[in-house]
């Protein structure tokens, strides 16, 4: 089995990793911090503002099995892509959109992938999505990994987390592993 890795944020990473892990091929999700200033940053420097690190997680996935395309897909799917560090009432640049590659051909497919949605006219407002070489990522702490599957009582989790998850439910169903 190659494995491949692809790190992306799109607002919080409590989101995105719970639907990233339903997903057949995928293997690992990990929620964590990337591209900042600091090494090792903790929840609460990164909620700062100032270490400009940007809230990710870090997929490890099966091409043989969920193409990166597949994972674009829902990645863009899932977050506004359009609205520049902010996703919700999370606001700042740890919540950007954000793809964080492993090599040239993560970024020239990214890449295209934006482009195609570009000229589709896929979203009202232009894409603001950053893709970026990996330069650092830093695993958030432990408690923040399945998060939501952990703490379903939270407010957050039922507000935010439960409409995205069911958005991804209602589109993406016949990815979710068995």
């Amino acid at each position: 089995m190659n494995l491949e890795e692809i790190t992306l944020g799109g607002g919080c990473f409590w989101c995105i990793e719970n639907i990233f892990s339903r997903v057949k091929g995928i293997t690992k999700v990990v929620s964590g911090y990337a591209n900042g200033d600091i090494e090792n940053p903790s929840y609460e420097q990164v909620c700062s503002g100032t270490t400009n690190h940007a809230e990710v997680v870090k997929v490890e996935f099966d091409p043989a099995i969920v193409s990166f395309e597949t994972i674009l897909e829902v990645f863009f799917a899932i977050h506004d892509p359009t609205t520049l560090n902010r996703q919700g009432n999370d606001i700042g640049s740890q919540y950007r959109s954000i793809i964080v590659v492993e090599n040239d051909e993560q970024q020239a497919a990214a890449l295209e992938k934006i482009k195609q949605l570009t000229d589709s006219n896929a979203f009202e407002d232009d894409i603001v999505t950053v893709v970026e070489h990996k330069l650092n990522y830093y695993a958030a702490e432990d408690y923040h990994q399945d998060y939501y599957n952990n703490n379903t009582d939270n407010q957050y989790c039922q507000l935010v987390v439960a409409k995205k998850i069911q958005k991804f439910l209602n589109n993406f169903s016949h990815l979710l592993k068995d």
